[in-house]
This record gives structure tokens, C-alpha cells and sequence, in this order.
């Protein structure tokens, strides 16, 4: 699919890859986006964008000089990990619901976190520019160090999955935990204080920004790149841990080589080179595409996921979608569907199956065969996965 160009602003566009015509309410949030005079050409709209605080969830902001933490929100390094084991499917049979356990028993889920760091988690170079963040983290090295190899909640999950060849997959959705929401929110928190001080009129209050050269831009894109460096560790530490489960019931515990290996973020920011000129990039859930790039792009807990190749798309600032994009909210689809709804849709899941998951029933989200549709000019699709094992946050 091409994009379809909506005229927000005199100044900026909004380029979007969705196949269906925005709600006035994310009309006005990509508007607010645009308006603001830092914002480079064009805001670039992914097929499963909706809502979010604000900017829109499935937006791509490239900006000069200056950067938006709401643009990026606050799971800062959001992302996810999947790799190929060399191996097949019949290696699991009648083992799924060991399996689900004892990934269960050995990564912690919800608000859940381990009772001690681990060697690996330990070993992270990240703890010693711990005491560089923004000092109203400091008393919270401890819970960052044993949240470190846990999921959370809401949308995370860690699957097992089976490809269009019988080949078995991994894959985990997690971010910075609670290290990073509390980063973020005290940087937006500054950035709110400042815009009032100076008087200055936003479009939106959660769109304060930092301009490039002020010690409140170095502390912030300090403290993201040391969250984006967390998250992306934390889903190496829970994966470590999820592989061996599965080598333990499919190969008796020897350890395997996997034949393919992606981690990518969908929430941050960092410096790359578009349209000749260097900008900040920020992603708030949306892949990086870039020609030969690998990504993933799960769908709902009963739908198929997809590992993909980017082709570089420019006028996408060579990004794609980061999965399905909700269509219910989380209390809509609690009212809307059952027990009996979650047990049916999720059929041939080995998952749970009670209230306490509802709201991530696989109808709360868009159908992922309309959304990879309508960016097959921003990514061909290595493998298509479906999901045999499920367990959430």
C-alpha cells in the first residue's frame, strides 16, 4: 500500500500507511505533533496507529534540534527479541503446558521481580552509570537490578511459536520496566515545568520538549539512552532463561546455536540521517526499517506474528509497524467480550484462560493481516509465526 498524505498544518504533513480514516480525536493529536516548529517534513502515520498520550501510538517523528519524551512515552525501549531454534516442532510434543510453567516459575510476570540479581543481570556495564541518572531514581537500583530479567505487564508477553517451515521460535515483548517509566515521567515533568515558566502555549501539555544544548536535553537523552540500553538487555536476560527452558524439554538441555536473532526497540529515539540531514528519530510504537533491517511484528495472543526484512522506505523515515494496534480499549474489551469469547479465540493456546487476561482477548486488536498489507512497501516477511504457548504479564 501507498500512503495516503493528510494536510494537518500549513507547514507539516502527516504521511499515514493506515487504511482507514483517522478518528477526529487522533486527527487532533497528529495535528498537535506537526504544529510544533521543530518537527522535520513530515509525521509518518503506521497502519496500526491509535491513541496514545500525547502522540499517537504508531507515529514516527523526525525532529531538528529538539526532542518530545511523549513522542517516545514512557516504557522508554519498548521492544522485542524472537530467535529460531534449530530445530522442529515435533521436539515439543506434549510438553507445551511444562513448558508454560515452568516459564512461569522462572521469569516473573505483572508487578512481579526476582528475589536477587542473577550473574548475568550483575554483569550488565549499564549499573555503573547508574548513579549518572536523574537523581530522583537513585533509591531505586535495587528494584532496578531485580526487575532486570522480569516481563511486566499489560501487552508484554513471552511466546512459543512455529513458522510456515514446522521450525520453532522464541519471542518476548518487554521494556524498561519500572526504571524507565520513572525516568520518563520525571523528565516530562520537567519539561511541563519549564513550558510554564516561560509562558509558552502547547497544543497539548504532555508535548513539552527540550531544545538541543540545555542541560535539561543532555540529562534526558542521557537517562533514555541508558533506559533504551536496559530494556534491550533485560529481553537478552529474560530470552537466556526462556531458551534453556525449552532446551531442557526439547533437546535434554544442550544448549543450541539459533539459526536467526532479532531485538529491536518500538519506543525510542535516536540520531540517523534522513533526507540528507541528521535528526532525532522517534519511534512510539514503530519498528525500524531500514533496507536488510530484521523486525518483528506480532499480532493479538491468538493471531499470527511476522519477522520481517525493512526495505528502507524514506518517505517512513525507513520505519514499519510494531504489531496489531489496539481497536478496543482495555476496559471496552473487558465489557464487550467473555470468559467463553477469550477460551474460543485462543484456542489451540497453550495460555491461560481467565478475566485477569480479557482485555487482551485477541478482538481488542486490529486484524495483523490487514495491517501487514498495507505496509508491504516498507518490509518484505522472512517467517510468519503462530503462537503455541502464551504466557502474559
Amino acid at each position: 500500500m501507498t500512503y495516503e498524505q493528510l494536510e494537518l498544518t500549513q507547514q507539516t504533513r502527516a504521511l499515514s500507511w493506515a487504511n482507514h480514516t483517522l478518528s477526529q480525536a487522533e486527527t487532533q493529536m497528529a495535528r498537535n505533533v506537526a504544529s510544533l516548529p521543530f518537527v522535520f517534513k513530515h509525521v509518518a502515520l503506521m497502519p496500526d496507529v491509535h491513541l496514545g498520550k500525547g502522540a499517537l501510538v504508531g507515529s514516527v517523528v523526525a525532529t531538528k534540534d529538539a526532542l518530545i519524551p511523549a513522542a517516545i512515552g514512557v516504557d522508554i525501549g519498548c521492544g522485542m527479541c524472537a530467535i529460531q531454534m534449530p530445530f522442529k516442532s515435533a521436539k515439543l510434543d506434549g510438553k507445551l503446558k511444562q513448558i508454560r510453567q515452568d516459564i512461569e516459575s522462572r521469569i516473573p510476570v505483572g508487578f512481579n521481580e526476582n528475589n536477587e540479581a542473577d550473574k548475568q543481570v550483575l554483569n550488565w556495564q549499564g549499573w555503573q552509570d547508574f548513579k549518572h541518572l536523574h537523581n530522583g531514581v537513585s533509591h531505586l537500583a535495587g528494584k532496578a537490578m531485580r526487575q532486570m530479567g522480569s516481563l511486566g505487564g499489560g501487552n508484554h508477553f513471552i511466546e512459543v511459536c512455529i513458522d510456515e517451515t514446522d521450525s520453532v521460535w522464541l519471542m518476548l515483548h518487554s521494556g524498561s520496566r519500572n526504571i524507565g517509566n520513572m525516568l520518563a515521567q520525571r523528565h516530562m515533568s520537567t519539561g511541563r515545568e519549564l513550558a510554564r515558566m516561560a509562558g509558552e502555549r502547547l497544543p497539548d501539555r504532555d508535548l513539552a520538549y527540550f531544545v538541543e544544548g540545555t542541560e535539561e536535553f543532555a540529562a534526558y537523552w542521557r537517562d533514555l539512552q541508558w533506559a533504551q540500553a536496559y530494556a534491550k538487555y533485560n529481553r537478552d536476560v529474560m530470552m537466556a532463561r526462556f531458551k534453556a527452558i525449552v532446551e531442557r524439554h526439547a533437546v535434554g538441555g544442550k544448549p543450541t546455536k539459533p539459526v536467526l536473532s532479532v531485538n529491536c526497540h518500538h519506543n525510542y529515539a535516536e540520531k540517523e540521517v534522513h533526507y540528507g540531514e541528521e535528526v532525532y528519530v522517534t519511534r512510539k510504537g514503530a519498528v525500524r526499517a531500514q533496507e536488510n533491517d530484521y523486525g518483528i511484528i506480532p499480532g493479538s495472543m491468538g493471531a499470527k506474528s511476522y519477522i520481517v526484512k525493512g526495505k528502507g522506505c524514506a518517505e517512513s523515515y525507513c520505519s514499519c509497524s510494531h504489531g496489531a494496534g489496539r481497536r478496543l480499549s482495555r476496559s471496552k474489551a473487558k465489557k464487550t467480550y467473555t470468559l467463553d469469547d477469550l477460551v474460543q479465540q485462543t484456542e489451540g493456546v497453550e495460555c491461560r484462560k481467565d478475566e485477569g487476561i480479557l482485555d487482551e482477548i485477541p478482538a481488542a486488536y486490529k486484524p495483523i493481516e490487514q495491517v501487514m498489507a498495507n505496509q508491504n512497501d516498507l518490509v518484505e516477511v522472512v517467517a510468519t509465526l503462530k503462537q503455541v504457548v502464551c504466557v502474559k504479564g
